[in-house]
């Protein structure tokens, strides 16, 4: 409980839903366990130390998009936790230089090819 109680959920009651339906899953006995992983790899969220807007922004959708395990579009997506539509959430990340880390663009003839 302490570690849920720490956490700030930034991805908002989404995410605590999901980590309490995992701990259900994973559960074996009448005490609820929360995955380990959970304490290990989730961060306090912290607040901007100022900065330029295009900033603070690009760190936010660089967190929510870590968060959803770069899910742009489907279910449990990036875009629906940011309130914008997929197309809109595509155009800011090309705009702030955001790209999947490990992933190439290339553009050939005006297509833009994802490697």
């Amino acid at each position: 409980m302490k570690a849920l109680r720490a956490y700030s959920w930034p991805g908002n009651i989404r995410e605590l839903e999901n980590v309490v339906e995992r701990a259900l899953i994973l559960s074996t006995g009448p005490t609820l366990a929360i995955d380990p992983l959970f304490a290990g790899t989730r961060r306090r969220h912290q607040q901007p130390a100022g900065g330029l807007l295009s900033d603070v922004e690009r760190q936010h959708i660089l967190d929510v998009l870590d968060q959803c395990g770069w899910k742009v579009a489907g279910k449990g997506n990036a875009a629906e936790r940011l309130g914008l539509k997929r197309g809109t959430l595509l155009f800011r990340m090309k705009k702030l230089g955001i790209s999947r880390p490990g992933r190439v663009w290339l553009r050939l003839r005006g297509v833009q090819f994802c490697t």
